[in-house]
């Protein structure tokens, strides 16, 4: 089928030369009849020409043999024949040279313009396509903001839910701590052992109780506390956290391994609040290791942040469970063997990810932990305030 195709479009370009020569020639012929001298050579140009301008240089070539060939034998001495005498010579071979530069350049302007309609057909094609992702993309910008402010809207309700609920079941919660103590001062001589047990399970209850409101409340806060952005010293910063840490590690026999640590840009008192609640985590895992082994250092990962490590060797975790650590009120160990309400690391996950980096953590069982978290550079966030000014 293309072939066929092609044989037709060869066939009608090839036809319009010939057309074109004997349309010339038509008209030439009746004309010198009626008196007119030398009407065939602009004739036979206009010939050549329409063949060059609609069908390119192959039907050029062919208009202007047939033009030639034409003129030869209707129009020079001797007629009727396909002699051409020396006084003839030049101008059959002007007209060839003249014809054959008309035809090359129109042909060169032929194919200049089918290339500019191609090119502008494509980037007419691109323009559509462009203003098509451009619509697309507005889309896209619209929804996400919707999306973003029923996500900030959620997560406001959500606090405001959680601190409000925190703050509505400290009463109840006083209520029964009271009411505890007051039956045990006055019951204390009519209860028997199993009562006076009851009693301090619930008073028990009641502390862990109020311990995990305080807890709740805490990252509660954390959500809604303005960031105080500064340059900070870690190494400095550390050293802070573990002088509050000392009436706890008193007499234990640990090995500190503490690196130099860099000056990152962040709030303080949240930085502080991760130190607290990672060193907290290794000191209370390592509590039955002997010496326990606690590592702090950072790596820097070559581009905009730096990235902090607390490493210990203590009871560990199981990696199939590492997607829990770091929710709301999830723990990996019971708490017979280590006390706490599983919300320490979701508070530093928040602070971190508000930081504008990432919390990870591997581990194994008894075979200590490491937990991971990035903070920008100090000199990295003030050379974009310089650029930015």
């Amino acid at each position: 089928m293309a072939g066929l195709l092609t044989v037709r479009s060869s066939f009608v370009r090839y036809g319009f030369a010939v057309v074109s020569v004997a349309v010339a020639l038509g008209l030439a012929l009746p004309l010198q009849r009626l008196g007119f001298q030398h009407v065939e050579t602009p004739l036979f140009e206009v010939a050549v020409v329409s063949a060059a301008w609609f069908m390119g240089v192959g039907p050029s070539i062919l208009a202007v043999v047939l033009s030639l060939v034409a003129f030869d034998y209707f129009f020079v001495e001797p007629l009727h024949t396909l002699e051409i005498s020396r006084a003839s010579l030049p101008y059959f071979l002007l007209f060839s040279t003249w014809a054959a530069a008309i035809a090359g350049f129109l042909s060169i302007r032929r194919r200049i313009e089918r290339d500019l309609r191609y090119a502008r057909d494509r980037l007419t094609l691109e323009v559509e396509r462009s203003q098509h992702r451009e619509r697309e993309i507005s889309r896209l910008n619209v929804e996400l903001s919707r999306r973003a402010d029923e996500l900030e809207a959620s997560n406001k309700e959500l606090e405001s839910f959680s601190y409000s609920v925190s703050h509505d079941l400290r009463a109840p919660l006083r209520h029964v701590v009271g009411f505890a103590e007051l039956l045990q001062r006055h019951a204390s001589a009519s209860l028997d052992e199993k009562g006076l047990r009851y009693v301090s399970t619930i008073r028990e209850a009641a502390a862990k109780m109020g311990t995990l409101i305080d807890d709740l409340l805490a990252f509660s806060r954390i959500g809604r506390a303005e960031a105080k952005r500064t340059n900070v010293n870690l190494d400095q910063l550390v050293k802070e956290v573990l002088m509050e840490f000392r009436p706890e590690i008193n007499g234990r026999d640990i090995a500190w391994k503490i690196h130099d640590l860099p000056v990152c840009h962040g709030d303080r008192s949240m930085l502080r609040v991760v130190f607290v609640n990672l060193l907290s985590n290794a000191l209370k895992f390592t509590k039955d290791r002997a010496p326990a082994e606690i590592e702090i250092g950072c790596v820097d990962l070559g581009n905009q942040l730096v990235e902090m490590f607390v490493k210990d060797n203590g009871a560990g975790f199981d990696m199939q469970y590492v997607h829990k650590l770091f929710g709301v009120f999830q723990r990996l160990h019971l708490p017979e063997q280590f006390e706490g309400t599983g919300i320490g690391l979701a508070i530093v996950q928040r602070i971190v990810v508000r930081h504008g980096g990432t919390v990870r953590a591997e581990g194994s069982v008894n075979r200590g932990a490491s937990f991971y978290f990035s903070l920008p550079k100090a000199d990295i966030v003030a050379a974009q305030t310089v650029s930015t000014k």
